[in-house]
């Protein structure tokens, strides 16, 4: 009975150390499935043509979604986010190295400014002083000039951010840089959140009178790698007023009603569903290249969606701006070559431009754009990424 009890004991110890052992091979299983960490790394992206250093800086938040910026035109270079099966892939429209983004490149990813949109005939005025732009867009001023910030050298660096990571952009542009008064210092901070947010907080400081409207001018193709042009996507703009345009798609003055046009997506519309109606507005703009005016006065409200059905990635827009330019990527047609030799064919990306309306300067009844000495230019934008 003894000698049964003792072998008892040991088959006892035995079983109970082989669990124990078993217990802890499992334990770098459950390592491996932890949650990626956030980070921020730097590494070089070619040279200017005076020689100046580019360098691209790779976010990553915690779910694995990562954000490129290079310090030239404050560029997004590439965004990865997940389909509804997980896969990561580039949603944005861009080049493979520095040099397409030397070429007469259509703004992808850069931020624009100091007037994003256009001014008519590249010309203003200030407490009675005209001011004249260059006029770089069938006789009109686009995207601040020949020169605007897509086209200059940011000072980057990492900024702290309880949210997720970071990166702080700085610029000053000098007085009557393309025409502009005043000597402005512009701040740009770019966040990718662990909430999957790609969030754009904007300021600017003046010693001048002068005029802002800085915006950021990604592609997005929610297909992932710009597999097909955007005209399947499902788009919502909570907008009941649109800013038309005239032959050379400055605003005529007017806001009128989205209702029973081509231009009211209040419920969510495929793109491609009614752009090619015959509708004075779509022709002008060779389909659509207009500012929405946003209905909510929120001080930060829901300006867009988008959903791309096959790869279930959805995309919500919130701003604090008055007005959402969607341009349906009409100018794109297949002369550039993107990244992994794609060719960026017509209405292969599509941008959501937050903003106030165009040539505003010129139409005392929109809302201002003007930055006195002593304010502070303050916008922000923020793009969420989800599957459904």
């Amino acid at each position: 009975m003894r000698k049964l009890i003792i072998y008892t004991l040991f088959v006892s110890v035995i079983m109970s150390q082989a669990c124990k052992k078993k217990e802890e091979i499992q334990t770098p299983a459950a390592d491996t499935v932890a949650v990626a960490k956030a980070s921020v790394t730097k590494a070089s992206f070619g040279k200017l043509p005076d020689g100046q250093e580019v360098s691209v800086y790779t976010l990553k938040n915690k779910n694995g979604i990562e954000l490129q910026v290079i310090n030239y035109g404050a560029i997004v270079t590439s965004l990865k986010a997940p389909d509804k099966n997980g896969t990561l892939e580039d949603i944005v429209l861009g080049f493979d190295s520095l040099a397409g983004y030397l070429t007469p490149a259509p703004y992808f990813g850069a931020v624009v400014g100091r007037y994003g949109n256009r001014i008519g005939k590249g010309k203003f005025k200030l407490d009675g002083k005209e001011y004249t732009l260059a006029q770089n867009n069938n006789g009109q001023h686009l995207h601040g000039g020949l020169k605007g910030f897509d086209k200059v050298f940011w000072n980057i660096e990492e900024a702290p951010s309880t949210e997720g990571v970071a990166l702080k952009l700085t610029y000053l542009s000098k007085d009557m840089e393309e025409g502009y008064p005043g000597n402005l210092n512009v701040e740009v901070l770019y966040i990718l959140t662990d909430n999957n947010e790609w969030k754009i907080e904007y300021k600017a400081t003046t010693d001048k009178k002068t005029i802002v409207n800085l915006t950021q001018h990604s592609y997005f193709n929610l297909t992932g790698n710009a597999k097909r042009d955007i005209l399947e996507h499902k788009l919502t703009l909570h907008a009941d007023k649109l800013v038309p345009v005239d032959k050379v798609l400055i605003p005529t003055g007017e806001l009128t009603d989205v209702t029973n046009t081509p231009f009211d997506f209040r419920n969510e519309t495929v793109i491609g569903a009614r752009i090619n109606d015959k509708d004075q507005q779509l022709e002008l703009g060779l389909g659509y290249d207009h500012c929405w005016v946003l209905s909510s006065s929120d001080s930060v409200k829901l300006a867009a969606s988008v959903y791309e059905p096959t790869s279930g990635r959805y995309l919500e827009v919130y701003t604090s701006e008055p007005g959402i330019q969607f341009y349906s990527g009409n100018f794109l047609d297949g002369s550039l070559t993107g990244k992994g030799g794609v060719q960026y064919k017509h209405r292969y990306g599509l941008c959501l431009e937050t903003e106030h309306y165009p040539d505003s300067p010129n139409k005392p009844a929109f809302p201002s754009v003007v930055l006195n000495p002593g304010e502070t230019y303050s916008t922000q934008t923020t793009y969420k990424f989800s599957t459904k």
